[in-house]
C-alpha cells in the first residue's frame, strides 16, 4: 500500500506478471504430452518467454483489504512466424465489482541457447490458435447474450412506454400528483 492507502501501482504489475505465468503454465495442464516444455516456458534454459513490455492503466485506486481476479487473453490470433505475443490483461476488483487496472503486455518468445529471438514452438503455436478460437467463440456468444439482453429490454419499452395510453410517472418530481 501506499501513503493514501492505496494499493502502489507496482503491485498490479505484479498480479499481471503472477497471472500470465499461472496462464503459462495452466497450459501444461491443457497439453500434457508438452507439460515440461510448458513449464521450460517460464525458465532461462530452452526456450522461453521475456517481458518486452508493459503498460498498465489504472482505472481507480483499489484499497486493502480487496480480492482481485486477474484475466489474460491473446490480442491477435498467433502465426507460425510470431517471435512475440501480445497479451491483454485485465485486474478487477472484487469489492468494487470493476476493471481496476487493464494491462498490455509484449512477450518475446527467446532462445536461451541461441540468444536470439525465435517463433512460437509448434506445440505452444497449436494452443494458442485453440485459446484463440475460444476466445472468438466466447466473444460471438457474450455479444449474441448482449444483443438478446437489449431486444428484450426494448419489448418491455414497447410493452410499456411506447403505448398510446401510457402515462409518465414523474414520481416525487411532481410531487405526488398525476
Amino acid at each position: 500500500m501506499d501513503s493514501f492507502g492505496h494499493v502502489n501501482n507496482a503491485n498490479y504489475i505484479r498480479y499481471a506478471e503472477s497471472a500470465r505465468v499461472n496462464w503459462i503454465i495452466h497450459f501444461a495442464g491443457v497439453d500434457p504430452a508438452h507439460r515440461a516444455e510448458w513449464r521450460e516456458l517460464m525458465t532461462p534454459t530452452g526456450t522461453g518467454l521475456i517481458m518486452k513490455s508493459i503498460k498498465a492503466e489504472y482505472k481507480f485506486p483499489m484499497t486493502y483489504p480487496d480480492k482481485i481476479s486477474v484475466y489474460h487473453k491473446l490480442r491477435a490470433p498467433p502465426a507460425a512466424s510470431d517471435t512475440s505475443l501480445v497479451l491483454d490483461c485485465v485486474i478487477l476488483s472484487h469489492q468494487h465489482r470493476r476493471v481496476a487496472a487493464r494491462t498490455e503486455e509484449d512477450i518475446v518468445v527467446y532462445d536461451y541457447r541461441k540468444a536470439a529471438k525465435t517463433a512460437i514452438p509448434p506445440y505452444a503455436l497449436d494452443v494458442f490458435r485453440d485459446t484463440w478460437r475460444l476466445q472468438e467463440e466466447e466473444v460471438r456468444r457474450a455479444r449474441a447474450r448482449i444483443w438478446g439482453l437489449v431486444g428484450e429490454v426494448q419489448g418491455l419499452e414497447r410493452e410499456t412506454w411506447d403505448r398510446e395510453d401510457a402515462v409518465e410517472d414523474l414520481g416525487a418530481a411532481a410531487g405526488g400528483k398525476t
